[in-house]
């Protein structure tokens, strides 16, 4: 269940790359215990202000503040501290190729904790049967594995650590109509019983409809719209009108 509680406030972001200004004074809020999801056009910059989020690129302006802390304020321990609560699922999952399914499970318990080989087998099982996948696909390398099952894989790497929050990267993206509404319902489950707060960059309108408890939308550098699906639908904005009720809008019923 969600609540007022921010968990992640981003205020004032400016981020670019060269000459190029991608996000521009961007304000966004996450509450604890929700599902958002960002969206925007293509190339508007969605992964761009996620991954600054998580420190992967730099900002030119701005706070970022996860937990209540003002993440530039903190040093590396601190940091590694903050960054043990939250997990990433990246686009296309993102495994290691040269590791196995258990094996990439295990690499941020590794990182971060000093654990005896066969307890990290068994952790990393229990992430895998969570994400609902066999104790065989544990030793398959990701060549071996259907694109529903490198991301259900790259979902059992970012729940590791037993995080609070969870990024996830297009998740549904390259999945099948099946295997992203699975895929959906997966989230939303893991989402209610471990009660994680979800920042899902998506351009996937069933996803939107089916498990998103609010929305948030990117637009010339801007967050320009937050709120539920009601009242995406119900706004006049010609980006928002054209995204939400054009010809590709048909909703999927919601799980919430």
């Amino acid at each position: 269940m969600a609540s007022n509680q921010t968990v992640i406030s981003v205020r004032d972001l400016v981020v670019g790359f060269g000459e190029a200004t991608v996000l521009d004074h961007a304000n966004l809020d996450v509450f604890e215990g929700e599902i958002l999801g960002f969206v925007g056009g293509s190339g508007a910059g969605k992964s761009v202000l996620m991954r600054t989020i998580i420190g992967l690129f730099p900002k030119r302006n701005g706070t970022i503040e996860v937990f209540g802390t003002d993440l530039a304020s903190l040093n590396e321990p601190q940091r590694r501290s903050i960054e043990r609560r939250w997990g990433v699922l990246f686009q296309q999952g993102a495994l290691f190729s040269s590791l196995t399914a258990l094996q990439n499970v295990q690499f941020p318990i590794r990182e971060y904790l000093d654990l005896s080989p066969r307890l990290l087998d068994e952790i990393a099982l229990a992430k895998l049967e969570m994400v609902g996948l066999d104790a065989d696909v544990g030793g398959k390398y990701p060549a071996e594995l259907s694109g529903g099952m490198i991301k259900r894989v790259a979902l059992a790497r970012a729940l590791a650590l037993d995080p609070e929050i969870v990024f996830l990267d297009e998740p549904t993206s390259g999945l099948d109509p099946i295997s992203a509404a699975a895929f959906d319902e997966l989230i939303h489950t893991l989402q209610r019983t471990l009660g994680l707060s979800v920042f899902m960059v998506t351009h996937d309108l069933d996803s939107l409809h089916a498990v998103c408890d609010r929305i948030a939308v990117l637009f010339e550098g801007r967050v320009i719209a937050a709120g539920p699906i009601e009242a995406m639908l119900a706004s006049e904005h010609p980006w928002l009108k054209s995204y939400f009720r054009g010809k590709r809008g048909r909703p999927r019923p919601s799980l919430n």
